[in-house]
């Protein structure tokens, strides 16, 4: 009896804290950022230019996504950035791995730009750089004050039938896609970029879902609640695809660089994986090669960032096969997804929503979506972060090794590259060997005091 009243008490209490981060995490998003119309914006890969080309003075800073004029490329930047899956906190789900946690407000933010990130690649895979959401221009602006009174609301909802024992019931409203689509092209995009959204959803039979990373999590010594720095997302990212079992994600490998290097062979290796597997009927992959998303864990700096390295951040992001940067700010972490001047272009996972149940084939799709891209200065960027690469095969592979080699030279005053290409294997990670045992050398040469491995500490 002691034992149930104890699980009715942590119940209560994770009720409680799950309504209290939507109030929380509803104040922090801002609906409109300054762009300016005089610089190009870089989005992984694309470049847009705000000014009309018949425009013939310069103008002061803009918001790009104001509504009241449209210069040069603005609406394809929009569409461009708000087709990108955008995956928030989110409460009311199931109980995570080994808790009664049912949110991941506060803690879960570099695991949601994790998912972001590789959320980005399987777009690439299956739907290719030039995809476009056809809704991507109709959503709505993400108003802040009434997300926030219904927020409020829905604290106080929450409090009054825990006291009285009552359930509630957030099903989520049923969305009607608009139409069917009239050629079979069409469709098949709408299915592909449905199936990546549900890989993400919060239940915990979700290929790539958080339950599923918490629970991965779990083998090195993580638990529901605890923070994760983007060294650590990598390797469960790596883990959560290897072990996926939808035919679809046999297509694609995971692989984490070690120690700021990533060695040819083994990325050449994962190039060849699956091959079997992939001779499938929809020919998601038929030459018969797994892709390979590259993933490796640097630190571009000591306890802040190195200057240095900003036209370094600004260059991985100009490439057409970047799929972004996990990073952040110190407590904070972020999809850094591209740059303007010396501001990074970032999609927040600070953002606190409501469950969806992705299992429905006409599952809302409009909050994991987002119409408002943020700016922060680089600056103020954590010098830990995971940066993204994805390969679609060895000639892909080879040709990306080598422009990237060429980036990656250093400077006369540069002692050395943020990372590094080198032929043959390298010793393989595991994922059960405990983080805080693991030296992860980022910094080449002596380490500052007080530095850390790799990892943020979040709110």
């Amino acid at each position: 009896m002691e034992t149930k009243g104890t699980d009715e008490v942590e119940k209560l209490k994770s009720r409680f804290m799950s309504a209290w981060n939507s109030v929380k995490y509803s104040w922090v998003l801002k609906t409109k950022t300054s762009f300016s119309r005089n610089s190009p914006v870089f989005l992984l890969g694309k470049c847009y230019h705000f000014k009309a080309e018949d425009e013939e003075s310069p103008t002061e800073n803009s918001n790009a996504f104001d509504g009241d004029s449209v210069m040069g490329d603005v609406d394809g930047f929009r569409s461009d950035f708000a087709s990108r899956v955008w995956l928030t906190y989110r409460e009311e789900f199931a109980p995570l791995p080994g808790s009664t946690v049912t949110s991941d407000c506060g803690w879960g933010c570099t695991l949601r730009a994790g998912q972001m990130m590789l959320a980005q690649a399987l777009l690439l895979h299956f739907l290719g750089r030039e995809w476009m959401w056809p809704g991507a221009l109709t959503l709505e602006p993400l108003d802040t004050e009434t997300r926030t009174s219904s927020a409020a609301r829905r604290l106080v909802s929450s409090l009054e039938s825990s006291f009285q024992g009552e359930r509630r019931d957030d099903a989520p409203s049923v969305y009607q896609c608009q139409g069917g689509a009239e050629e079979a092209d069409a469709h098949l995009k709408e299915v592909h970029h449905r199936t990546v959204v549900a890989w993400f959803g919060d239940t915990p039979s979700a290929q790539l879902g958080v339950h599923r990373l918490v629970h991965l999590g779990m083998t090195s010594g993580k638990r529901a609640g605890d923070w994760y720095g983007p060294a650590v997302v990598a390797h469960i990212l790596r883990k959560a695809v290897e072990e996926a079992t939808d035919p679809a994600l046999r297509s694609v490998n995971v692989y984490v660089a070690q120690d700021c290097t990533v060695y040819n062979a083994d990325v050449v290796e994962r190039h060849s994986a699956r091959a079997d597997a992939l001779r499938d009927p929809e020919g998601l992959a038929a030459d018969g090669m797994a892709a390979v998303i590259i993933l490796i864990p640097v630190r571009l700096g000591g306890e802040k960032i190195n200057p240095d390295y900003f036209n370094f951040v600004k260059g991985i992001l100009s490439l057409e096969y970047c799929i972004g940067i996990i990073g952040g700010k110190p407590k904070q972490a972020y999809y850094f997804v591209g740059f303007q001047d010396d501001s990074l272009i970032y999609m927040d996972p600070h953002y606190s929503q409501g469950f969806v149940d992705v299992s429905k084939s006409d599952f809302p799709l409009q909050s994991f979506h987002c119409p408002s891209p943020k700016k922060m200065a680089f600056i103020k960027m954590d010098p830990s972060c995971t940066i993204g690469f994805y390969s679609r095969s060895v000639q892909d592979y080879e040709r990306i090794s080598s422009e990237l080699s060429k980036v990656l030279q250093p400077s006369v005053k540069d002692k050395y590259p943020a990372f590094t290409f080198m032929k043959g294997h390298g010793r393989d990670y595991e994922l059960s060997v405990p983080m805080e045992n693991r030296e992860w050398p980022f910094i080449r040469g002596k380490r500052k005091a007080g530095a850390t491995a790799g990892d943020f500490v979040l709110l």
